[in-house]
């Protein structure tokens, strides 16, 4: 499998994914089922805890139809064990060969992440064209993005910005054109998860379905 697929496709068409930190694997089903019944079947399951990879498998058990990603996936490693715990797709912060050569075996669709025009170039050689922008906030944001465009926009590639992604400024950065999908932490912070506060999260998850549409 390649490292684009019709998941991220899917992906593209909700346009926001809530990127998620879970200190609790015992949580991860309840936070996608909130995330789907609120029209936003997607997440980031970010690898930064060390029930990342059972909340992953938690949710590909009960949930095989979800667009479910894990994120921070740093090292071959984590890739594949991303992959084999169920993940339809992984996202990395930037740019590994040896993490792009994990995807590929494990036939895992995976967004690398390139803030630099060279790293840009590295993810188009190895066939990326949805690539993370990370973080946006600190490297110019929607202005790097707008610039970007110029060199790359006609290669296809296309960027979902994280970091620095806010209620506020989601609009902003969804009318790029270069831009498939933002990651937002706001949506599903780790205190809320951790608290279980699944009414609240499914209030900002129909928030943003509903900005997207506007």
């Amino acid at each position: 499998m390649a490292l684009e697929s019709d998941v991220l496709t899917a992906v593209e068409a909700l346009a926001v994914v809530p990127v998620v930190e879970i200190d609790d694997a015992a949580a991860a089903v309840p936070l996608a089922r909130t995330l789907a019944e609120a029209g936003l079947p997607v997440v980031e399951v970010t690898f930064r805890t060390p029930a990342a990879r059972d909340a992953v498998a938690a949710i590909a058990a009960e949930l095989p139809d979800f667009l479910l990603g894990a994120g921070t996936l740093v090292l071959p490693d984590m890739v594949s064990a991303a992959a084999e715990a169920g993940a339809r797709f992984g996202v990395s912060p930037g740019f590994s060969g040896a993490c792009v050569a994990a995807a590929e075996k494990a036939g895992l669709p995976f967004v690398p992440g390139a803030v630099t025009p060279s790293e840009v170039g590295a993810c188009l050689e190895v066939g990326a064209r949805h690539i993370k922008f990370f973080p946006a906030g600190a490297y110019g944001g929607i202005a790097t993005l707008k610039a970007l465009d110029g060199p790359f926009g006609w290669t296809g590639a296309r960027f979902m910005p994280t970091g620095g992604v806010r209620p506020e400024n989601v609009g902003e950065y969804l009318a790029l054109p270069n831009v498939f999908a933002v990651g937002g932490t706001w949506i599903a912070p780790r205190a809320d998860i951790a608290a279980e506060r699944w009414d609240v999260i499914g209030e900002r998850a129909r928030a943003a379905v509903a900005r997207h549409y506007q």
